[in-house]
């Protein structure tokens, strides 16, 4: 086996010192964002359809043109004497005024009320959990959601994740990132750590170097 002298041995130990420096400095950096806001919901929200959800479609006086309908992939629906109405994109009370005015042809003076009865919502307005969460996965946005709903919804953190190393991304500000603190949320009670989400989030959750 060959030997190290003297200058060797100290060399080895400088780079090993060195190595391992590196890779601390590597576990404690990361990008550093602003902390998320902790409110963040806008006040006059309101919820926008999208493929996927049923409503529940009320004609006063009608009872043979109400009905449950979803909203296809497309984003249309389909009731009676009004077809291919494009739903996507609006709310509930948008989608009633197009109603009757599609029915305003074949009914005098209609009235309509349309109620969303099961949500998933536009992409653009899911929010979003990748990385390592127990079950990553999309959810319907809901006014006044906090991050501590959508980690119980997505079953908390893996054992590899680094929790407070997550970042939202914040489609509504121009993809601007904020730093969360998802492991003292969950593993130590710390409510200061919550924090509201918004319409669009994608909430990036990294592994831990070890």
């Amino acid at each position: 086996m060959m030997s190290i002298n003297g200058t060797g041995q100290k060399m080895l130990r400088g780079l090993i010192a060195l190595v391992a420096a590196v890779v601390l400095v590597g576990c404690a950096s990361g990008p550093k964002y602003p902390p998320a806001p902790t409110t963040a919901a806008a006040s006059d929200y309101n919820y926008i359809v999208g493929p996927g959800d049923s409503l529940n479609i009320i004609v006063w006086r009608n009872p043979e043109l109400s009905m449950s309908v979803p909203v296809r992939p497309d984003g249309k629906v389909t009731t009676p004497l009004v077809d291919e109405l494009v739903a996507q994109g609006k709310n509930s009370s948008e989608i009633a005024r197009d109603v009757e005015k599609a029915l305003s042809k074949y009914v005098r003076d209609p009235i309509v009320t349309v109620i969303v009865t099961s949500f998933v919502g536009p992409y653009s307005e899911q929010i979003r959990v990748v990385g390592e969460a127990a079950k990553p996965q999309f959810l319907p946005y809901k006014q006044k959601m906090t991050l501590l709903d959508v980690m119980i919804a997505v079953g908390g953190l893996t054992d590899f994740a680094d929790g407070n190393a997550a970042s939202i991304l914040r489609a509504a500000e121009g993809d601007k990132r904020y730093a969360v603190r998802i492991k003292d949320l969950i593993k130590r009670g710390d409510l200061s750590a919550n924090v509201e989400m918004r319409p669009g989030d994608v909430l990036v959750i990294p592994q831990g170097w070890f």
